[in-house]
């Protein structure tokens, strides 16, 4: 944990004093540490001379931010509305039922971390996922789980 606020602090001390720094200030956080941990509210907010709430408020309110560790790898499923028109809600399904987690949990080995995206910009390929860093159009339940597979990871689907 004394690492971890190592960081933050230095993260805010980067930060401070920019205009408009709390938004690219999580960002930050979140690129370092993987997620915004509630407790570090607290030291952003008398960092940036914010309220709680408002950080609060900004972490909560963007789908991007995690407040908690995610897994080892992070698997996305495409949720707007191309994607959902070509399939993705049949995908979403396949791979709760076989990680058997919900969207925002991780799957008990702390493999993989469930989320939904709003779009990834790969429309005319829909259905899409991001596995990672990187994006796949045009999957199926079947090409899911041979990426799943794939992972180093104790989860079979």
């Amino acid at each position: 944990m004394h690492d971890l606020q190592t960081k933050l602090d230095a993260l805010i001390a980067e930060y401070q004093h920019k205009p408009g720094a709390l938004l690219p200030l999580l960002h930050a956080i979140q690129d370092n540490l993987g997620y915004v941990p509630e407790w570090s509210y607290a030291s952003i907010s008398r960092g940036l001379n914010l309220s709680i709430a408002e950080v609060h408020g900004v972490v909560s309110f963007y789908h991007h931010f995690r407040t908690f560790k995610p897994g080892r790898h992070i698997l996305q499923i495409c949720r707007a509305e191309s994607c959902q028109a070509m399939g993705s809600e049949a995908l979403e399904a396949h791979i709760k039922k076989c990680l058997n987690i919900d969207y925002h949990q991780t799957t008990a080995d702390q493999g993989i971390t469930l989320e939904p995206v709003y779009c990834l910009g790969n429309c005319a390929l829909s259905p899409n996922i991001m596995l990672d860093e990187e994006v796949y159009g045009r999957v199926s339940p079947t090409d899911l789980d041979a990426l799943v597979a794939e992972l180093d990871t104790e989860v079979v689907a």
